[in-house]
């Protein structure tokens, strides 16, 4: 079994689902992936359903996590972690479906934990200077600031804390208690970082180029922006008053469903 899996999660992705799946797969590397759908109405299931007969003949290499309904960003990569974790995944990566994130870039993140010493390995648009590309200029200050912003309030080190490329090493998942992570926008970005830090994880940026979809209609809302500027100050002050230790948690056993079988 591959020790590395891409989770990808989706709402209304149908136009990019079938080609990000074929360029992951398709990479020089025997990665697995999970798409974690919230019962997209485009039928984005039905889309990853129809590889699944393609890429899972030899060996179960897509898996598809089906939920009720759209329960947000960070809740899906957590139901995504899970899994990783009960089917004994070492490297977790995440990524999203529309191409803003260049699968080719993966196998850098991968190198950079099982190879680099790092257990956070977050794919960086502005550890080099900005690359985005195909945003306009309020959108690059606004995102580039809001890291900013998170650096002078938190003291972490890191440049792209709003990033969504991410690779992460399974002790990492195992240490952080999954059930308390609060924010469920773009905030879970940064919360996820930041509690690794906390707890003395090794956080390295990979950079890359950042492109803005082209198909498909963007998630981002100027309440996501909220969430993370106020979550922000709440996060850095509630961790005033908490330890962190290295103790492994608990995978919640809700993940032990038939939803999540390895072969659906």
């Amino acid at each position: 079994m591959s020790k590395a899996i891409v989770i990808i999660p989706t709402y209304n992705e149908r136009e990019n689902i079938t080609e990000i799946i074929d360029a992951v797969m398709n990479l020089p590397l025997p990665l697995h992936m999970l798409v974690v759908d919230d019962n997209s109405p485009d039928g984005t299931a039905q889309a990853v359903e129809e590889l699944k007969a393609v890429y899972n003949r030899s060996e179960v290499r897509l898996h598809l996590l089906k939920r009720s309904g759209k329960l947000g960003l960070g809740t899906a990569y957590i139901a995504g972690f899970k899994y990783a974790l009960q089917y004994g995944y070492d490297y977790i990566l995440e990524m999203d479906a529309d191409f803003s994130h260049d699968p080719k870039d993966l196998p850098r993140l991968l190198r950079a934990c099982m190879e680099n010493g790092a257990q956070v390995a977050i794919g960086s648009r502005y550890i080099t200077g900005v690359n985005v590309v195909n945003w306009p200029i309020g959108r690059v200050l606004l995102s580039y600031f809001a890291s900013l912003y998170v650096r002078l309030i938190t003291g972490m080190p890191v440049f792209d804390t709003t990033a969504g490329f991410v690779c992460y090493h399974r002790s990492v998942l195992e240490t952080i208690p999954l059930d308390k992570v609060k924010f469920i926008g773009y905030a879970f970005q940064i919360e996820m970082k930041f509690k690794a830090w906390k707890y003395g994880f090794k956080l390295a940026e990979v950079p890359i180029v950042f492109t803005e979809r082209t198909r498909g209609q963007s998630k981002m809302s100027a309440g996501i922006f909220k969430e993370a500027f106020f979550g922000v100050l709440q996060m850095e002050m509630q961790s005033w008053f908490t330890k962190y230790r290295k103790e492994t948690t608990q995978v919640n056993e809700s993940v032990s469903q038939p939803q999540l079988n390895r072969n659906e």
